[in-house]
């Protein structure tokens, strides 16, 4: 097997008596997507930032290409932060001119779809579903092997970011690697492999279905009185959700469900269902919600850059 794009080997990023990111091992090889799930906080873009070299590990080690971050690797990257890093002050020709100079490709012409509707315009001034397609043109404008997306379609309407996903699938048919967070279950499926972290930690690993796994959901009778429904499930404290004004209830039986609607005076039937990754995500982050914490050790317990036993 070829060596892994990106490797990151149980590393631990603590700021003080924080830790941001514990004990996570993941990679990155060439031609797949590998997405990067969890809830605001859960430590995905301070992993990003130790694979970028940006942020040093507290312990634990992280390869790039093989070897440890640094400027030499970076040129290998193209990374699309979720702030975008474009100059707003500048037109949309001028940042990919940027681009291209840093790159060291003065001689050679910048290809773009954005700059025909918006090569003029100062970044400021045109809209978010341009500015994100312009930040992929920078990011890919060199050629890498490697893209780290943080939320790279975030905030776009649906259209853009079918757009952006399919030149995230052609750069990945080139044999380009690609890691890339998201919040949009629709995405994380298309994705080859998947990692969940939850509170600095990761919690599950694999494809979807693997995550999955054989856990259920129960849908309560579409007939029903779903306000009253919903209202009686979640006050029982079950992981309930409302799709339109589909409930469901994931990873409980049956049984339990329709106890609770009954005591509640809701009539309605209850049948179980194949869960969704959005209802297995559910399970997973209350479980991570009422584990223990995991101990902090000192803070010059391990150096930077020492894998952990």
């Amino acid at each position: 097997m070829s060596e892994p794009l990106a490797h990151a080997d149980r590393v631990t990023r603590r700021f003080g008596d924080f830790t941001a990111v514990d004990n996570v091992t993941m990679t990155v090889g060439a031609g797949e997507i590998v997405g990067l799930l969890g809830a605001n906080g859960a430590g995905k873009t301070t992993l990003i930032r130790m694979l970028l070299g940006l942020v040093v590990p507290t312990s634990g080690a992280v390869r790039l290409f093989g070897r440890p971050p640094s400027r030499e690797t970076r040129v290998r990257l193209g990374y699309v932060p979720q702030g975008l890093g474009l100059y707003t002050d500048l037109t949309s020709m001028e940042n990919l001119d940027f681009v291209a100079h840093a790159f060291d490709r003065k001689g050679r012409p910048a290809k773009s779809d954005v700059t025909p509707e918006a090569g003029g315009q100062l970044v400021a001034d045109i809209g978010l579903g341009l500015q994100r397609r312009l930040a992929f043109e920078a990011a890919l404008g060199h050629e890498p092997g490697l893209l780290i997306l943080d939320e790279p379609t975030s905030g776009v309407d649906p259209l853009s970011r079918t757009r952006l996903w399919d030149t995230i699938h052609v750069q990945a048919e080139k044999g380009v690697g690609v890691l890339v967070t998201t919040h949009y279950m629709q995405e994380a499926q298309q994705c080859d492999r998947l990692v969940l972290m939850s509170h600095g930690r990761q919690v599950a690993a694999g494809t979807d279905t693997d995550i999955i796994g054989a856990t259920i959901a129960v849908e309560v009778d579409p007939e029903a009185d779903w306000s009253r429904a919903f209202a009686a499930l979640d006050s029982a404290g079950l992981p309930v959700t409302l799709a339109g004004r589909l409930v469901r209830v994931a990873g409980t039986p049956p049984d339990r469900v329709a106890e609770v609607l009954r005591e509640a005076g809701v009539e309605a039937g209850v049948r179980q269902v194949p869960a969704t990754l959005e209802e297995k995500m559910i399970i997973i982050e209350r479980s991570a919600d009422t584990a223990e914490p995991t101990p902090v050790a000192p803070a010059n317990a391990a150096s930077a850059n020492t894998a952990s036993s």
